[in-house]
């Protein structure tokens, strides 16, 4: 890492929307935060010329876009392409804050410490018998003979959670970005509730996929604890900053930015937390409202 004054296929659990509510939006809008699968991504992992357009058309107008996702940054190629001059990404839950300009450069990085990590493996051991572990690293991800295989990672290493996390193992030196836990049985909010209440004091727990899948951070670490440090950097306020996110591990963000805005395929959580509602990622929601907001300005294009 490098110091720096900058260091920071499936249908919604909730059904779709076809329609934009008119959610007010900011006064002055500096900052997009935008999460990637299920939000800006479409269902086959690209991006949309309306979005790409959108995005452009966001940065001509001055206006920063973030990606914030649960992805690790070498997981990044889906936008490196579309970055235009606005190159941030937050990843991993808000471990990690990359440069996309620079080819992946890590700016900073809020670690899992290994000790948590491996309460938290012991916990779930006991309480949810049949869990599988991973463990992602600023090297790459490493995972558990039982947990789903990552064919994007072949060259990861396979052995049980607690060698994996043991000081001497292989790639002993780099920093834990997170944990992944996988269940085969429990319902998605079922194992997350309970992780929550078994181990919550140890370490920060989320969930993004589908099946019960569950993210593991540091204690405090989230999307929007990193998204507010970056933004304060910059001298933005929350108020100043648009939102978008569909899933549990978009949640703190949709809450604390000004405005901010659920999916059409999102999660209940998330359309609680937010202020409003967008179409789904195949019906280009985040770039609707990025129209919006373009569209309000006094020197609209």
């Amino acid at each position: 890492m490098r110091p720096s004054a900058r260091t920071c296929t499936f249908m919604g659990e909730n059904g779709p929307v076809t329609s934009v509510t008119d959610t007010p939006l900011p006064a002055v809008t500096r900052l997009i935060a935008t999460d990637l699968d299920g939000t800006l991504l479409r269902d086959d992992k690209t991006l949309s010329a309306r979005t790409v357009a959108a995005l452009a058309a966001a940065g001509e107008a001055g206006i920063e876009v973030f990606f914030v996702t649960g992805r690790p940054a070498r997981w990044m190629d889906v936008v490196r392409d579309h970055v235009q001059s606005h190159g941030t990404a937050i990843c991993a839950n808000g471990a990690v804050v990359t440069d996309l300009r620079t080819d992946g450069e890590l700016l900073s990085v809020r670690p899992l410490e290994r000790a948590a990590a491996l309460h938290v493996v012991r916990t779930l051991r006991e309480r949810a018998p049949g869990t599988s572990f991973a463990v992602e690293m600023t090297t790459g991800i490493n995972y558990e003979p039982a947990y789903p295989p990552f064919h994007l990672d072949p060259g990861a290493t396979v052995a049980v959670a607690e060698k994996l996390l043991h000081e001497d193992a292989p790639g002993a030196g780099a920093q834990v970005i997170k944990l992944l836990a996988h269940h085969t049985e429990l319902a998605p909010d079922a194992f997350l509730a309970l992780a929550r209440t078994a181990a919550g004091d140890r370490a920060a727990f989320t969930r993004s996929s589908p099946s019960a899948l569950l993210e593991v951070s540091g204690l405090g670490v989230s999307k929007a604890t990193t998204l507010a440090a970056c933004c304060a950097e910059r001298g933005i306020s929350p108020a100043e900053v648009v939102a978008f996110g569909d899933m549990p591990n978009d949640v703190e963000m949709l809450s604390w930015a000004g405005a901010s805005f659920a999916m059409g395929n999102a999660h209940p959580d998330a359309v609680a937390a937010a202020s409003g509602r967008t179409a789904t990622n195949e019906e280009d929601g985040v770039a609707v409202v990025i129209e919006r907001i373009l569209a309000a300005l006094p020197d609209k294009r």
